[in-house]
């Protein structure tokens, strides 16, 4: 962004009034500092050529990286896409949309989130049937093996699978919500290109390219839906707006960009050489914006956190200037 705008001096000032042209100047100095801005075209444009800058500079080091973005300024409309409609391999984002799923079935009277039900470490592939079980050391929910073999309630385990990415949570979910039906609402939603296939770790189909799949824009109508009360009912966003700002794991970075205190609703995911980052985020004073970030192709998972953490800061400092510049001080 521009720092505070220069009067061009085109003559003397004039000897006799030179405290109250000072005084003038910096008056309009500061008001353009902090007029909205006008004319949107030319300033994404500095945003995206940021943006593209920092991934070139990131295949540098990474020449197999591929990042797709996609930013959605909930209050002044304006919106960025880089590769937004680029198909990547889910990850654990696809939590979301099975989030989404079950809310609207509790809206519908179908499930009751305080329900109960039991907990087990036995599924069956898509493939043909045959039975997995997921490796507590694989998961980053390890806590919630403990409670294999009991009860527990469906609002719970929502919970922990945004919260703590738990696996095992999102496998007893996935039998409720059924896939197809999580695909077909994430598409009623503007996620046309996502597709929930499967539990997590299902190995077989993984080996066979059956894999959820998704894309920065459709993760990006997801959370604008989330936040404008369209995903679900106005009960049901509020509640899921609440999951997502609990986040315990903070592997995609988003947050990393931004000053510290501020509120970020977010689901990151991540396997081998996949890291993703997809959030709400609520800067001081002004509307959120939604900004999502998905990369592959990266061996080193440091080097994507860090450039989506680096994503993060310049779409914060185009968002938000006033607040970003403060906050660095």
């Amino acid at each position: 962004m521009s720092g505070i705008a220069r009067v061009p001096a085109d003559e003397p000032i004039p000897v006799m009034r030179p405290l109250t042209v000072s005084v003038t100047a910096l008056l309009l100095c500061t008001v353009t500092s902090v007029t909205p801005r006008a004319g949107a075209a030319e300033p994404i444009d500095s945003l995206r050529a940021r943006v593209e800058r920092r991934v070139a500079e990131l295949r540098g080091t990474a020449p197999d990286a591929f990042v797709a973005v996609a930013w959605r300024d909930l209050g002044t409309g304006e919106r960025l896409d880089l590769h937004g409609d680029s198909v990547f391999h889910a990850a654990s984002t696809m939590k979301v949309p099975v989030m989404i799923e079950l809310m609207r079935r509790s809206d519908r009277g179908a499930l009751a989130l305080d329900q109960e039900i039991l907990l087990v470490n036995r599924f069956a592939s898509i493939v043909d049937g045959s039975p997995y079980a997921l490796d507590t050391g694989d998961d980053s929910d390890s806590a919630t093996y403990a409670l294999v073999g009991r009860r527990v309630a469906v609002r719970e385990l929502i919970r922990r699978m945004i919260v703590r990415s738990s696996n095992l949570a999102t496998n007893a979910l996935i039998a409720l919500a059924d896939p197809a039906q999580v695909t077909a609402t994430a598409a009623s939603l503007g996620a046309v290109r996502t597709r929930v296939r499967r539990g997590v770790e299902d190995q077989k189909a993984f080996d066979k390219g059956l894999n959820n799949v998704t894309t920065a824009s459709d993760l990006a109508a997801l959370l604008e839906a989330i936040e404008r009360g369209r995903a679900a009912s106005a009960g049901a966003c509020a509640e899921m707006r609440r999951v997502l700002l609990g986040q315990e794991l903070d592997a995609g970075s988003i947050p990393a960009g931004v000053p510290p205190g501020t509120r970020v609703a977010h689901k990151s995911g991540q396997i081998t050489g996949v890291l993703h980052d997809a959030a709400i985020v609520y800067p001081r004073g002004r509307p959120p914006y939604v900004l999502v970030v998905l990369t592959r192709g990266i061996p080193d998972e440091k080097l994507a956190a860090a450039a989506i953490a680096d994503v993060s800061r310049l779409v914060y400092a185009y968002a938000a200037p006033n607040e970003a510049t403060t906050s660095r001080r």
